[in-house]
């Protein structure tokens, strides 16, 4: 286990449950909203991986639970678009600058974030369907992402949600291709050897315990709260957590 401060742990259990927050209340967003806050803690190399054991368990959690609702047609279309995005993902990932990446992960961040913002001011009468031809660009963005941060979610969502009407059902089909994801990304990982670094494991089940109490909040939260509110506040967080990221990128 990394051998951090008191201070950095708290924030380290507070990053990963606020991240499992969002995933529990939506389906996805855990590692869009915790790799960011993490990055200030610990270089990029051990944060993606270190994410991907606790994604592994919450996502097969959330998906197979609600597996008859998937929509696999629309998965398999996704798929081999995936795949090539996710081996140049991995490949970025062990090669890349550190500073690169921490600018990349920033302005992906922001752009997310700005998107979503922008989104939830668009229209009231929800997402308009689009041709499956944008499941390449959705498939290889989505593969790229995830595979460098673990955070292609977003984009795999812009695409279902236009394509995926039911909000059941678009839950169940964004946990189950996060779970598939985070499966091709543990073989690149095991491959690659960042699953292996000192400590990874361990840290990665001590913050176990947060990612369970957010996902629990999450759930909670789904039930009562508006989607809008809840999403907006954390939206603005990740504004802030973007522009501090592409500052240290800079220094």
């Amino acid at each position: 286990m990394l051998h951090l401060p008191w201070p950095d742990l708290v924030a380290m259990v507070f990053a990963v449950a606020l991240g499992y927050t969002m995933f529990g209340f939506g389906g996805f967003g855990a590692n869009v909203v915790a790799l960011p806050l993490l990055a200030h803690l610990m270089p990029l190399r051990f944060a993606v991986p270190m994410m991907l054991v606790l994604d592994l368990g919450a996502a097969a959690f959330l998906g197979l639970k609600n597996r008859r609702l998937v929509e696999g047609r629309e998965l398999l279309r996704l798929l081999p678009w995936l795949l090539v995005g996710m081996f140049v993902g991995a490949t970025l990932l062990v090669k890349a600058d550190e500073k690169a990446l921490l600018a990349l992960l920033g302005a992906f961040v922001l752009a997310v974030a700005a998107w979503s913002l922008f989104a939830a001011h668009a229209t009231p009468a929800g997402p308009k369907p689009v041709s499956t031809r944008w499941a390449l660009p959705a498939g290889v963005g989505g593969g790229v992402f995830s595979a460098l941060f673990g955070s292609g979610g977003p984009l795999y969502t812009i695409y279902l949600a236009r394509r995926v009407p039911d909000p059941a059902r678009l839950r169940a089909s964004i946990a189950t291709l996060i779970f598939g994801a985070a499966g091709v990304r543990g073989a690149l990982f095991l491959g690659n050897g960042l699953l292996a670094q000192p400590g990874l494991l361990q840290t990665s089940l001590a913050l176990l315990p947060g990612a369970a109490l957010g996902y629990f909040l999450g759930s909670r939260l789904h039930a009562h709260l508006p989607a809008a509110y809840v999403r907006q506040g954390v939206w603005l967080m990740l504004i802030a957590s973007g522009i501090s990221l592409l500052w240290r990128s800079l220094a």
